[in-house]
């Protein structure tokens, strides 16, 4: 196909604050800009009502790629906005006319599918960042989101899932089998800082021999810090000597924070904040750590790999597609006594350490590569 022949693709994003969801996004939006396709991308603020755009945008830009403004989106539901949110992207869609609308996050999915559907785009495609009604909600609200999902789906003339769970799940979603593509997040050779210069950026008043534990993550309930920072206290009774570094911003802070203090581990733990750059630093991590209690399939796991790190996680969907008991240390989310348990083991075995981050280098580098994912993902558009 000529670059004349090439389709126009309008991406679709909640929130413009990065994260995994926009790291994908900007991948994506990039390749099929530099690959000849006109690539536009829609997106909100950093999710409260009238924020400002976020990293995302100004990483576009850089990159060369149009971007449109959607004002009324937000991260909480209000019968408003998500009126203005709908009349803002039906006057969009019908102005860019594109020949491919590709949805990200569960508002956009659900707001940016049915416009599509009255808009007559000819593919509409829906990336699910792991099954939203698996989040830590009641059951009542569970069960909305459930079914909000489902509706999602069945707007879209396709799905894609990121992780082997979610696809097989996905599939048994009445009326949803022949629409869902697994396609795995991928990523390019990572730039990292020598060991020594990564610790001296992120932990410059620690002993060179002071075990690093950390993680990069937006500081939310979904990422399951609060049951890091208890284990950390649960560890710090049975002697053991560490730093753990937590890279990220979010609206949890203040409450982890105030639980640092209350486990008595504020001295152990260290809230660096909004890193731009923060994967750069993944060499000066000794264990790295997802608790979290819902992913998609984490862009940061597959950096943490690439960058040679030993690696503690959440036994969840999409988590578990990137580790197994061969290339890292998996436990049951929610569970601070097993979580502890296993970083005990990492603390006390350096050998284990170097084996771990060795073998989850020579995975990722082997099934995560970029190029394998935008062969996959042009296949979903063009089929």
């Amino acid at each position: 196909m000529s670059n004349h022949d090439k389709k126009s693709i309008l991406y679709v994003i909640t929130k413009s604050n990065w994260g995994g969801a926009q790291s994908y996004v900007h991948t994506l939006a990039t390749h099929f800009h530099r690959a000849g396709y006109h690539v536009t991308v829609a997106l909100g603020g950093t999710g409260d009502a009238g924020a400002a755009a976020g990293e995302l945008s100004q990483k576009l830009a850089e990159s060369g790629v149009r971007t449109i403004f959607v004002k009324a989106f937000m991260r909480n539901v209000s019968l408003g906005k998500e009126w203005r949110t709908f009349t803002e992207l039906m006057s969009i869609v019908g102005r860019e006319n594109p020949d491919i609308l590709h949805v990200n996050s569960s508002k956009a999915g659900g707001l940016g599918a049915l416009v599509g559907r009255l808009r007559g785009v000819p593919t509409i495609v829906f990336t699910s960042h792991g099954l939203a009604y698996d989040e830590d909600r009641p059951l009542p609200a569970r069960a909305l989101i459930w079914l909000m999902t489902w509706i999602t789906f069945l707007l879209c003339h396709k799905v894609i899932v990121i992780s082997n769970n979610n696809a097989a799940r996905a599939r048994k979603l009445p009326f949803c089998r022949h629409k869902i593509h697994l396609v795995h997040n991928g990523i390019s050779p990572l730039q990292v800082l020598p060991r020594k210069a990564a610790r001296q950026e992120l932990a410059p008043h620690e002993k060179p021999d002071t075990i690093i534990v950390g993680t990069i993550a937006e500081l939310t309930r979904n990422k399951g810090l609060s049951y890091l920072i208890e284990a950390t206290s649960l560890l710090k009774e049975r002697g053991h000597s560490f730093s753990l570094i937590l890279i990220g911003r979010g609206e949890e802070r203040t409450a982890l924070e105030s639980l640092a203090t209350l486990t008595h581990v504020s001295d152990r733990v260290h809230f660096v904040g909004f890193v731009p750059t923060a994967k750069k630093y993944l060499a000066g991590i000794d264990i790295f750590v997802l608790p979290s209690v819902k992913e998609g399939l984490p862009y940061v796991l597959l950096e943490a790999g690439q960058a040679g790190c030993a690696v503690v996680g959440s036994d969840i969907p999409g988590v578990t597609d990137i580790i197994d008991e061969h290339t890292g240390t998996l436990f049951p989310a929610k569970d601070v006594q097993k979580l502890a348990n296993a970083l005990e083991v990492l603390l006390t075995d350096p050998e284990k350490r170097h084996l771990f981050g060795e073998r989850l280098q020579k995975k990722v580098a082997r099934e995560f590569s970029e190029a394998k994912m935008f062969t996959e993902i042009e296949a979903v558009y063009l089929d």
